[in-house]
């Protein structure tokens, strides 16, 4: 076997993985009346604290106006807020509200077991192996 092939064989697999965890994870917010996108801005401001537009957008990859039109709905249903930064008006920072926390405190453990669940067959030690697997690959993309 050539590295050529079996690199391909492995984005297959890489690919096929990804999309059944990412069925896992939709299926798992919808329950909540959230998508997947609405989810993870939820779950980085509910870790991270606040965050500009410009910040989210980066941190979870997706475009500008769909990040607008996220926020705009996560603001609709009370979960999060913008606030402007009293040193430069220009800033507008989105952060979760009370009733954001409330959510994410009821339903990040449970969807946090889910993912786990979705691992239990791989060791801790493979676990450790495919983050540093995966990390070097986007270290290469990055590279280019």
């Amino acid at each position: 076997m050539d590295h050529q092939s079996e690199a391909l064989k492995a984005y297959i697999g890489l690919l096929r993985t990804s999309s059944q965890l990412e069925q896992i994870a939709k299926q798992d917010v919808a329950c909540y009346n959230l998508n997947i996108t609405e989810f993870s801005v939820l779950e980085l401001l509910f870790h991270k604290g606040a965050h500009t537009t410009q910040g989210i957008k980066e941190k979870i990859l997706i475009a500008s106006s769909s990040t607008t039109y996220v926020i705009d709905q996560l603001v609709k249903k009370g979960l999060v807020q913008r606030r402007n930064n009293p040193r430069d008006r220009r800033v507008i920072y989105v952060e979760i509200t009370k009733s954001g926390i409330d959510l994410m405190e009821k339903i990040f453990p449970l969807h946090a077991k889910r993912i786990a669940d979705s691992f239990e067959e791989v060791s801790l030690d493979e676990l450790h192996l495919l983050q540093k697997i995966l990390k070097k690959i986007s270290n290469k993309r990055n590279e280019e």
